[in-house]
This record gives C-alpha cells, sequence and structure tokens, in this order.
C-alpha cells in the first residue's frame, strides 16, 4: 500500500527559512527555531502573536498550519490552509498541503482535486505531480480490492493489484493509518517578492596522492629503472558510478523477469518491508515478477549520496510497465558494499 509521508520538522523548516520578509520576519524566525527544536506550543504562540496584528499574513499563516498539523490537530489545520487557498488561489502549496491532511484522512477524492487545483496554479509544481500520481494508485488499488472482493476468481484484476502493490507495498509503503500518510508530504511555504538563494558550497575534493619521490640507482649495477605510475586514488565519482551500476543491473534483472539474477542484488541483512522472513519475502518476489507476461523498469534522475565508503542512498524516479499498467513513482535504495560489490540493505518509497 502506499505510505503518507508525515510532515517531518527538518523538511517543513527547510523551506520555512524562506520566510524572510521584512514585516515580522524577527518573529517568524524566532518561531521557526521553537518549531525546528519541537517546541510546538511556544512556537504556535508566537505566530498568533504575529497574527493577532497582521490576520492576513501568508507566512504567518502558513507556519501555523505547519504547526497544527505537527500537533495533530489536523480538523485546525485544514481550516487555515483552505483559508490560505481562499485569500491566495494562485499559490499552489496549500492546495498541496491540503491534498496530503485528506489524504491521511482516507478522502482521497478531496485530496485528488486539491492537488488538481495545485498543478492548475502551478503547471510545474513537481510535489503535486508526484502526490498526484500517489493518490491516483491509491484509488486504483481500492478499486481492484472491490472488484476481487465481488469475483476472487479474477486473475487479471488479482494481476493488476500484485502489480500495484510490488510497486508501492514493496518500497515500505504501508497500509495506511491515522499516524501515517498516503502522498508524499513534501511541504513549501508561499512564495515570498524575493527569496535570495545561498551559493552552494565547493564540493570537497580529495588531495590528490604526492607523487612518489625517485631514488636513485645504486652505482654498482648501473640497470634501467623501470618507472611505474602512481596507483589512481579512489574518487568519489568512481564509487558513485559503481552504485549507479548496482542500481540499473538490478532494474535490467527485473526487466529480464530473471528473479534469480534479481535477488542476488539484496543483501544478506536485507530489511524486509512488512518485517516478513527473507524466504517468503523472495517467494513472494518470484510470484509477482513472473506474474505478467512483460516487465520493463527504468530508472530515471538517479542520484548517490555516499555516506562513507561502505554505504550509500541512491534516489530516483522508477518507471514501471508491465501489461496494461504503467506507474511511475520515487524510490530510494539504501546500499551496502559486501566483499567490493554494491549491495540493496533496505528499499524505500520517497527520497
Amino acid at each position: 500500500m502506499i505510505k503518507m509521508k508525515q510532515f517531518s520538522q527538518n523538511a517543513a523548516l527547510c523551506v520555512l527559512l524562506c520566510f524572510s520578509l521584512a514585516s515580522a520576519a524577527d518573529e517568524i524566525q524566532d518561531a521557526s527555531k521553537l518549531f525546528k527544536q519541537g517546541q510546538q506550543a511556544q512556537a504556535l504562540e508566537k505566530i498568533e502573536s504575529v497574527l493577532a496584528a497582521k490576520p492576513k499574513d501568508a507566512q504567518a499563516r502558513f507556519l501555523k498550519g505547519l504547526i497544527l498539523t505537527e500537533q495533530s490537530k489536523i480538523a485546525d489545520a485544514i481550516k487555515v490552509f483552505t483559508a490560505l487557498t481562499d485569500d491566495y488561489p494562485e499559490l499552489p502549496e496549500p492546495y498541496n498541503n491540503l491534498a496530503v491532511l485528506y489524504a491521511g484522512q482516507g478522502q482521497y477524492e478531496k485530496a485528488k482535486v486539491a492537488l488538481e487545483m495545485a498543478i492548475r496554479t502551478h503547471p510545474s509544481y513537481a510535489t503535486a505531480h508526484e502526490n498526484l500520481g500517489d493518490i491516483y494508485a491509491k484509488m486504483a488499488s481500492q478499486a481492484y480490492d472491490r472488484a476481487l472482493q465481488l469475483d476472487k476468481s479474477n486473475t487479471s484484476t488479482q494481476t493488476k493489484l500484485e502489480m500495484i502493490k510490488d510497486l508501492f507495498g514493496g518500497s515500505n509503503r504501508k497500509t495506511t493509518i491515522a499516524s501515517r500518510n498516503v502522498v508524499t508530504g513534501v511541504v513549501s511555504a508561499p512564495k515570498p517578492s524575493a527569496v535570495v538563494a545561498n551559493a552552494p558550497s565547493s564540493p570537497v575534493v580529495p588531495a590528490a596522492a604526492p607523487a612518489p619521490i625517485a631514488t636513485p640507482a645504486a652505482p654498482v649495477k648501473p640497470a634501467a629503472t623501470v618507472t611505474t605510475a602512481p596507483a589512481k586514488p579512489l574518487v568519489a565519482s568512481d564509487t558513485n558510478e559503481d552504485a549507479l551500476k548496482t542500481v540499473h543491473e538490478w532494474a535490467a534483472a527485473w526487466s529480464a523477469k530473471n528473479a534469480k539474477k534479481y535477488l542476488t542484488f539484496y543483501a544478506r541483512e536485507f530489511k524486509t518491508p512488512d518485517g516478513e522472513s527473507r524466504s517468503a519475502w523472495e517467494e513472494q518476489r518470484k510470484a509477482r515478477i513472473s506474474a505478467p507476461k512483460s516487465i520493463h523498469v527504468e530508472i530515471k534522475d538517479a542520484k548517490v549520496k555516499l555516506i562513507d565508503a561502505n554505504h550509500a542512498n541512491v534516489s530516483f524516479k522508477q518507471l514501471y510497465r508491465a501489461s496494461h499498467l504503467h506507474t511511475s513513482a520515487s524510490k530510494t535504495l539504501e546500499l551496502v558494499k559486501s566483499d567490493g560489490k554494491w549491495l540493496i540493505a533496505e528499499e524505500r518509497a520517497g527520497k
């Protein structure tokens, strides 16, 4: 099933740092810091003081909605974001956050409408597009479930349902409950009139190994000196290429429906998505790979984050096509190096 990420403080606050408008900026920044520290009550008190003086302040109202969400006051948060869509219909972010809250309540039709409004106001708003895809997948899963309840012998419906579960269920997207989400809850603040972006820091390039100092040959035997080039130092780009190669080979084995080879890409300590035994998970994967007549898995926009010499994360967009099902979703593979080879230690949805 699809898992909706909760509003994390860190994710929200990364965007809240953009709240730098001159009016009430200091108080909003103070509230942002309190929110980051987990002091929601104090943060809300600060924001209420701003809104007492400026009740229409979009940034303060948006932050209030985030705080209420973090406090699990969903009904109040929905009111705040709904009012923002009324007063600022050109902003896509409140629509997106409304969709997250509606989806968390299982109101997928309302979530769909909210996301469509976000896209209508801002056609290039990638978060809303991704969330809408997840909502469609969830609604399709529910429809297939209902169809199977009416006709359990319908193998075509069963196959399609398994494909959706394959796309989302195998990526740590679990059954929705009140404390979990269904669509990607990446929240963004309404855009201020001017945002100053910090220049990205220059990447740290490891210093090249100093060239070895040649020692003169002994005068006793004037033999020819054979000079060998110094070994090429290991750089991050080499490691990144190896990690990406593993991911593409994993996708190729999946596309070839070679379950045996596909399973070799998973580490011995692989964390199964639902806590089942490794043998049970492998049997499930074999069945899902063999079910459709053909499978095509494409990896797009892959990015590697090197944790250390033996751990890396690869995030990408997965395009999955099988029979009549075409889907896409963001996915992250946590890789661990074992005997010089990158293997999958965990597979989860999102970035």
